[in-house]
């Protein structure tokens, strides 16, 4: 009988201790899922803040290209019309191309200066339609704006020359915008009288920006092969 007690007494006692044991062995495991779901936040934070970026500009360049070009319709082939040129079949006028072509060289932004009122495509309407806008001292309003021009310091400015001037609309660009502190490139085509003095002009209407007076002035005809010559000239500018 006393044999049948100790026996149920060490089979009690023995119980007991299982009982802890297990306790014990639950509250380790919950204690150390506690790093791992810390970890896990941490991680996911890390991620969320890898996938913010900043901006600079619409393509993170402090470059911008501003043109004014105006291909003419008549003719059928690049000489025809002299102030278009066709690349891979592709027709554009002479600075849309030369703006592509320095946007290949500096990665910069591209911005094309439109009026509202559409200009002729035959090239003696657009001759004539010249003459009258520069005789008028006409201000064409634009068709396009630039809303982030805080992000450039340099600025590529390509027009055609025109009666010897600049094209009536560039002379709205650059009244309507202050270019103050920022750097000026003019490149032009032209039909032999190279950038006259727009530079000198460019320069008097933004008394406060740095105008480049090595600008880029390439002859109408020789723009469709003119890759070179921008290549070269970009790469001379040190920027």
């Amino acid at each position: 009988m006393k044999r049948r007690k100790v026996c149920a007494l060490i089979c009690s006692a023995a119980a007991a201790m299982a009982l802890a044991a297990c306790g014990n062995s639950q509250e380790t495991q919950q204690t150390d899922t506690q790093p791992e779901d810390t970890q896990q936040e941490t991680q996911t934070e890390s991620q969320s803040d890898a996938g913010q970026t900043s901006e600079t500009g619409t393509g993170g360049s402090n470059i911008l290209i501003a043109y004014f070009s105006v291909p003419e319709t008549d003719g059928t082939d690049a000489e025809a019309g002299a102030s278009r040129v066709v690349v891979d079949g592709q027709v554009m006028g002479n600075n849309e191309y030369i703006a592509q072509l320095i946007q290949q060289q500096t990665g910069g932004d591209l911005f094309a200066i439109e009026t509202e009122e559409e200009y002729p495509g035959s090239h003696d309407d657009l001759l004539e339609y010249a003459y009258e806008e520069k005789s008028e001292d006409a201000r064409p309003a634009l068709a396009g704006q630039i809303d982030n021009l805080d992000n450039y310091d340099t600025i590529f400015l390509g027009y055609p020359n025109w009666n010897a001037d600049l094209p009536m609309p560039l002379y709205t660009f650059l009244e309507e915008y202050d270019l103050s502190g920022k750097t000026i490139i003019p490149f032009t085509t032209h039909g032999g009288s190279g950038f006259s003095r727009t530079i000198d002009t460019i320069a008097e209407l933004e008394p406060d920006a740095q105008v480049e007076e090595d600008g880029l002035a390439i002859s109408r005809n020789a723009v469709p092969d003119a890759e070179g010559e921008v290549t070269d000239w970009v790469g001379g500018l040190g920027i």
